[in-house]
This record gives structure tokens, C-alpha cells and sequence, in this order.
């Protein structure tokens, strides 16, 4: 099949035509301004290519519920100029085309579990700090959805002792995403996270926060694999940092041999897909 597939991220677009199997043919980048801009830009890269269907993994919220009449239509996320905006049907009106959608991060999940990372187990999580947080999950063949998709960026986690930082999330301020995705650290210590690679203390408190997160995600869905993206994710003394702390709040009340020293560099890993996993998931969704 002849596939389109968008990677909708709070950055940018990742747009390509491929097929079910996470062949790429062609694929373009472009920023993610306001939506009267973006969108027509989406539009005119698919239009003409001959698509059977578009798969479009979202930043969220954005129901995701086939039966609602807002099917595809962005909630109220802290992208604000996209609020209401029906982007589903936008898509599907001007190019002809079924849309089949879900979050960028549940679509990650998705293709991780079928070329990535996840592909030895049958459940996963897949969580992106960039410039925001969300976490999506794929358990024996599906993606987890229910009342809608879950957010699991904006859970509440305890205060670093030494943090004295508002936040950045205009719904919540201090959670999840709100202290510990990239904005935030560019705000609280007034440089890029890039810029920042050899303080210490900066990635010591953005493990704290993470591994806060990850914690409550394996006590409440007990993932076999734990994935973790996103443009923060590339600073590589961060892993080491997370797994170690999650270890640490563990406190071995989880028995299982992933969740030793031993194993968990194999646990909590980066995307075998690197870069591609939302895109290639949207491809893979589209076949859906």
C-alpha cells in the first residue's frame, strides 16, 4: 500500500509517504507554527501522491475516539493557537483520504513493538521529553486508549528539595512537563539543555523528576520495555541517571530480574528506531 503518514510534534512536522512495512520513499520536515500555516504546508506535500491513507500520530490532547464527531480535533493541549482546531478532518477533507489517528507517542510505542526496541516483548512504553512529556503504551497488539488517550506528562511528581521553578505547563505549572521538558530546563537555568551538558546538577534533578515518573508508570502499568525519546533524551548521561534513581525509589518491591542492576540497561532503553519511531508508526497506522 501507497501510505501517508504525520508525526505531529509541539516542534515540528515530520511528514512521509511510505508503506505498512516502515518503508519511507519521501519525507519532509516543517515547523509546527499556527495551524493556518502548518496545515497547508501538510496538505500540499501529500497532495498529488496517489495515498490510500494517511496515518497521523498527534500531540495531544486530541480525541482519538472514531466514533466522536470531533474524531481528530486537538483539546485543550499548551500549544494554545491549536486548540479546537479540527485537524483530522481538515486532512481528510482536502485530501480525500481516510485518516486513522492516535498520539505521536502511542504510534512510537507502536512501531517500536513491531521493528524497535520492543519487538521481543508484548508491551511497552514509550515516553518523549522534548518540548513536552507524553507517554504512550502499546500492550498485545494495541495502544492503550480508554475515556481518551492517556497523559501521563502531566502527572503531579515531588518537588526536587533544590527546585524553586514555577513551570512552564499553563494548565498545571509544576507537572511532569511542566519542570522537566526542555523548555523548562531552558527557563530554570537560562540555557539550552545542549548548553548544559557538563552541570551536574541539572541532569541530576531532570533524573529525579523522570525517574519519579517512570516509577509510577511501572507500578500502574507494568510495562516489559520502557522506551525514552526526545531531544532531552540525547543527553546520554541521562540514562545511566534515570536507571539508577528508578532503582533507588523501587527499592526492590518490584520482583522482577528487569528491574536489577544487572538487567536495566536493558529495561529503560533509547528508540531503536532513533528519530524515525513516530513517523514510522504513523505509517504503520495508517495500515491499521
Amino acid at each position: 500500500m501507497k501510505l501517508g503518514g504525520i508525526e505531529a510534534g509541539g516542534t515540528k512536522f515530520v511528514l512521509a509517504i511510505g508503506d505498512e512495512y516502515g518503508g519511507i520513499f519521501e519525507k519532509t520536515v516543517i515547523p509546527t507554527e499556527h495551524p493556518e500555516i502548518t496545515v497547508p504546508k501538510v496538505i500540499a506535500f501529500f497532495e498529488g501522491k496517489g495515498i490510500e491513507r494517511l496515518g497521523l500520530g498527534g500531540f495531544g490532547p486530541i480525541d482519538i475516539n472514531q466514533n466522536s464527531k470531533s474524531y481528530g480535533q486537538i483539546q485543550n493541549t499548551p500549544k494554545t493557537d491549536w486548540v479546537g482546531y479540527p485537524l483530522g478532518a481538515a486532512l481528510k477533507d482536502s485530501l480525500g483520504v481516510e485518516v486513522v489517528i492516535d498520539t505521536d507517542v502511542n504510534v512510537a510505542a507502536m512501531s517500536e513493538a513491531k521493528w524497535g526496541n520492543a519487538k521481543d516483548v508484548d508491551s511497552c512504553l514509550y515516553i518523549t521529553v522534548g518540548t513536552g512529556i507524553g507517554a504512550g503504551a502499546y500492550f498485545h497488539g494495541q495502544t492503550l486508549k480508554g475515556l481518551s488517550h492517556p497523559e501521563m506528562g502531566h502527572i503531579k511528581v515531588a518537588r526536587h528539595p533544590d527546585d524553586t521553578y514555577k513551570g512552564t505547563c499553563p494548565y498545571h505549572y509544576d507537572c511532569l512537563e511542566g519542570i522537566a521538558a526542555g523548555p523548562s530546563l531552558e527557563k530554570r537555568w537560562g540555557k539550552k539543555g545542549h548548553e548544559l551538558a557538563e552541570n551536574d546538577k541539572v541532569w541530576e534533578m531532570e533524573a529525579f523528576y523522570l525517574a519519579q515518573a517512570l516509577t509510577n508508570y511501572i507500578y500502574i502499568l507494568s510495562p516489559e520495555r520502557i522506551i525514552m525519546g526526545g531531544g532531552v533524551m540525547k543527553q546520554q548521561q541521562l540514562f545511566p541517571l534515570v536507571r539508577h534513581k528508578v532503582l533507588e525509589m523501587l527499592n526492590e518491591y518490584v520482583s522482577s530480574p528487569h528491574l536489577t542492576e544487572a538487567e536495566i540497561d536493558q529495561y529503560i532503553v533509547p528508540p531503536g528506531l532513533t528519530d524515525e519511531a513516530g513517523i514510522k508508526g504513523a505509517l504503520y497506522l495508517a495500515a491499521t
